[in-house]
């Protein structure tokens, strides 16, 4: 990337693009914007030479002149033969030519340039430069999906409008299109609604907020008022900031769920009519919309305000996480289903979102919403944001419908992205930028007739644990880079061969976050340990994301040195490694099952299969404060059964593992464990250990039998473990199936 600081020409090196181009010819030679340069542009191109235009005059001394297309250098013309916001951009030496069909395929080749440019340019402190010097360059390049979004939540915690805007400018310089605006929750209302004061009064402001992780007992709290809201002055003003950089906003208003927080400051909206505090912690929560009259005249009036704003097609109406058991209680609810003829309370919420989207359409707006409203029947018009997985997804394409991926398990920028002590509070997960780079939005499940009914994909910012701008950026960046190729230049089909080449554009794009004063996370260098197995001999490996960075270690305090090939494992071992000062702490136990062979009967879900099978007998066990590792294995609602061979028959005397047990995360250690195990001799016993849970403890850690095994040597063992089952009324994830999360399998 071409290098900052005081200059007044640019240097000129490899572009490295990001999201990068369909194709791209580099060539000899390149283009000098000066004093000299005019620009030219067709009448549709307005948004692209007006940003051209002011990025060069606050990035330079430079102004750009406009002038008639013959004595022009710089060009901008139509093209109908190009696909919807596809562009060619050809920089030669003597001029610059943009062609595109729409104004949005101009403004996305004026981001390309924008990024051929010296990154010194976005910093408006840096207008030293009178002279800039681009490669010359031809590119062809088009979306390959139609929908490429990141969103944010505000409601958890507020952002002003300055940090929405700023937001917005990084989705437009990556080529995203849309802005996913979470703006209601139980925690908070953020937008200003005229016919309904209290949501801004009173429901925009909690009285105080947990303070650490929800897991964390027993939970404490700040103490201090927390809120702010958005003016419908101050929403026109971003909207229409937006619109300037090519992104449309889809505003969210939660319903029937996630909506305590209107529910406090008008308690008849309820199905209880008792007054309820804004939440103060995080969750989700029994106090729901109750689908009467007066209900729907309030969501119709604010969405009649909410669709004023907004001028875009897509109202979001969330759907997701609604307990029912209000529902359930209610008289009047229950009458209502008798009433239309429903089956029970997922269809009544079916009823809900149909009849909300019917006044959406008849205001000429489409709705949005989480997959949960599959359930009970979806709306005729609906499009579905599958966040559960793919199977959401999945479903309603091949029932006809409009659908963006933001699974969990690849999407949730609100997860870890890496495995050190000192990262940033975050909910939990794990979600690595490779993974992201290795996100593939359209399900395998799906023909390619049903793959056309995928409109993208989008990045989720959900920030209960994120109190400030900086934090947001630092969870956001550089996963949104990966994020914006797959949603751009497509989902690679060789993660192995292309991510390098990605990882090398990312750490040059560094130097652009730098200037634009971005806090991101800075992984690039990290190392990472892994235990392998070679001919039942056992080794640990040790990888680096970037090529040509070399490691040092130490092993069991010995004395350092490099990294030539994996090392031998034969006992328990420390190892700590370096590279450019980033210190990877492995420690492995060696335990009689460590050259064991495992199988499951079912996979780990995938958001939490990164480690694989070989995670549960490789000596390494997981973090004992968070389950988003690669050493933990998560199964959603599975009943698991773990089977344990051993190559040579071993004596055992003690089996042992530990359950990850957050119950506010619908995370709950098993009520049992069985272990069946089968001798040298072919005699068979069986062990059942019964769990006691305690709620408050994060950990269960088991020994499986607590009565001596029988004498002898061991072939083969398995572990049966039932799911917790269906979260009971009252919990958070009621009416869900528990996850089960299992942690390293130690055999003595």
């Amino acid at each position: 990337m071409i290098g900052c600081g005081e200059q007044t020409e640019s240097a000129v090196t490899s572009p490295t693009l990001i999201p990068k181009p369909q194709q791209m010819e580099l060539r000899d030679g390149q283009f000098l914007l000066d004093d000299n340069t005019r620009l030219f542009a067709a009448a549709p191109f307005e948004k692209a030479v007006g940003f051209l235009r002011n990025y060069v005059q606050l990035g330079s001394s430079l102004e750009i002149p406009l002038g008639e297309q013959l004595q022009a250098n710089i060009l901008l013309l139509p093209d109908a033969s190009l696909p919807a916001e596809g562009y060619t951009l050809d920089v030669s030496e003597e001029k610059i030519t943009i062609k595109a069909s729409d104004g949005r395929g101009a403004f996305y080749a004026v981001q390309t340039l924008r990024q051929l440019m010296p990154v010194s340019m976005e910093s408006e402190k840096a207008k030293a430069l009178d002279r800039i010097a681009i490669p010359s360059v031809f590119i062809e390049d088009a979306p390959q999906f139609r929908y490429r979004g990141m969103h944010l939540d505000v409601a958890r915690h507020f952002f002003d409008v300055e940090f929405v805007k700023e937001y917005i400018s990084h989705l437009s310089m990556l080529k995203m299109n849309y802005f996913h605006w979470h703006l209601t929750e139980d925690q908070g209302w953020r937008i200003e609604i005229k016919k309904y004061p209290r949501l801004t009064s009173h429901a925009a402001y909690r009285e105080e907020t947990l303070i650490g992780h929800y897991n964390d007992t027993p939970h404490q709290f700040d103490g201090k008022r927390y809120g702010g809201f958005y003016t419908q002055e101050e929403v026109r003003e971003i909207v229409a900031y937006a619109d300037s950089l090519n992104v449309t906003i889809i505003p969210e208003i939660e319903m029937p769920g996630h909506s305590q927080a209107a529910i406090s400051a008008y308690p008849e909206l309820g199905c209880t009519g008792k007054p309820v505090p804004v939440a103060t912690k995080w969750g989700v929560f029994e106090d729901i919309y109750c689908p009467t009259e007066k209900t729907f005249a309030f969501l119709e009036d604010v969405l009649t305000e909410v669709m004023a704003l907004f001028p875009g097609e897509y109202i979001h109406i969330g759907g997701d996480e609604a307990p029912k058991i209000q529902w359930k209680e209610s008289t009047f609810c229950q009458n209502l289903i008798k009433e239309l003829g429903l089956e029970d309370e997922n269809e009544l919420q079916s009823y809900f979102i149909k009849r909300i989207e019917a006044f959406v359409n008849s205001k000429g707006k489409k709705i949005i919403g989480w997959d949960e409203i599959l359930e009970g029947g979806l709306a005729p018009n609906a499009t579905v944001m599958s966040w559960r997985g793919t199977q959401g997804a999945i479903e309603a394409a091949q029932d006809g419908h409009d659908v963006i991926l933001t699974p969990g398990s690849h999407a949730y920028f609100d997860h870890y992205q890496a495995e050190h002590e000192d990262e940033p509070l975050a909910i939990g997960g794990f979600l690595p930028l490779k993974k992201v780079y290795s996100f593939n939005p359209i399900p395998s499940e799906l023909t390619r007739e049903q793959a056309q009914w995928v409109l993208g994909a989008q990045g989720n910012v959900w920030s209960e644990y994120m109190t400030t701008a900086s934090h947001v950026e630092y969870m956001v960046f550089p996963r949104i880079l990966a994020m914006s190729e797959v949603v751009w230049n497509g989902p690679s089909t060789s993660v192995e061969e292309d991510y390098p080449d990605f990882l090398r554009r990312v750490e040059s794009f560094m130097n652009r976050l730098d200037q634009l004063e971005v806090n991101y996370a800075n992984h690039l260098y990290d190392v990472e340990g892994k235990v392998v197995r070679k001919q039942d001999s056992l080794y640990y490996e040790l990888l680096t994301a970037m090529d040509g960075k070399s490691i040092w270690y130490t092993m069991n305090s010995e004395e350092k040195r490099k990294y030539e090939h994996p090392i031998p494992i034969t006992g328990n071992t420390r190892l700590e490694a370096y590279v450019q000062n980033r210190i990877h702490v492995g420690e492995v136990t060696y335990h009689k099952g460590v050259s064991a062979s495992v199988t499951l009967n079912v996979e780990p879900h995938p958001a939490y299969a990164t480690g694989g099978k070989e995670a549960l007998v490789n000596g390494v066990a997981g973090s004992s404060k968070r389950y988003g590792d690669k050493e933990w294995l998560g199964f959603w609602g599975d009943d698991l059964e773990i089977t344990i061979d051993f190559s040579e028959p071993v004596e055992v005397s003690k089996v042992s593992t530990r359950f990850f047990n957050a119950n506010g995360q619908w995370i709950y250690a098993p009520k049992e464990v069985q272990l069946r195990a089968t001798l040298s001799n072919g005699e068979e016993f069986g062990v059942k250990q019964l769990i006691e849970l305690d709620t408050d403890t994060l950990l269960e850690e088991v020994v499986v039998g607590k009565t001596p095994y029988p004498k002898g040597s061991y072939k083969r063992l398995v572990l049966t473990i039932p799911n917790y089952g269906v979260i009971p009324d009252g919990k958070q994830g009621a009416g869900h199936k528990a996850w089960t999360f299992i942690d390293e399998i130690r055999i003595e």
